[in-house]
């Protein structure tokens, strides 16, 4: 069960890269997310969103049992539910894309209430995972107003 965990939570690998964990954790969200929404449109990605939220609860979970720690920084899988949160309504255009991962990336390092709140009080895998959904929040309001006026 241990290299499936490991597996999941570092989205196959790619939050052991170095410096910016969470950027590749993101840059490897993206893909899925152009898979899911060629395949299945906004829905697709939206059900493959809150399947990844869950099952990221799941995981982290258990990461933090195997290898403990506050936020570990190689876990990934939840910057894969944020940014795939941002995409939900973003149509598959490769600029569009770069703007929802610039605009998650900003907003899940900024931290904007209730983000903070969720980051600093919030324990275990709801610790973890939480803040990155509120940052997806964001995003994609950020994407709706951009593409409202684009």
């Amino acid at each position: 069960m241990r290299p499936l965990i490991f597996l999941l939570c570092t989205w196959f690998g790619l939050g052991k890269l170095p410096r910016v964990p969470g950027t590749w954790g993101s840059l490897g969200a993206l893909p899925f997310a152009w898979g899911l929404q060629y395949l299945g449109g906004p829905w697709a990605l939206a059900v493959g969103t809150a399947f990844v939220a869950l099952l990221s609860l799941w995981a982290i979970r258990l990461y933090l049992i195997y290898w403990p720690g506050d936020d570990p920084g190689e876990v990934v899988i939840d910057e894969v539910a944020g940014q795939w949160m941002t995409l939900v309504f973003v149509p598959l255009d490769f600029t569009l894309y770069a703007f929802a991962f610039f605009a998650f990336r900003f907003f899940d390092m900024v931290k904007v209430w209730p983000a903070s709140w969720a980051d600093r009080n919030l324990t275990g895998a709801p610790g973890v995972l939480i803040d990155d959904l509120f940052a997806g929040v964001y995003g994609m309001l950020t994407m709706l107003v951009l593409l409202y006026y684009w």
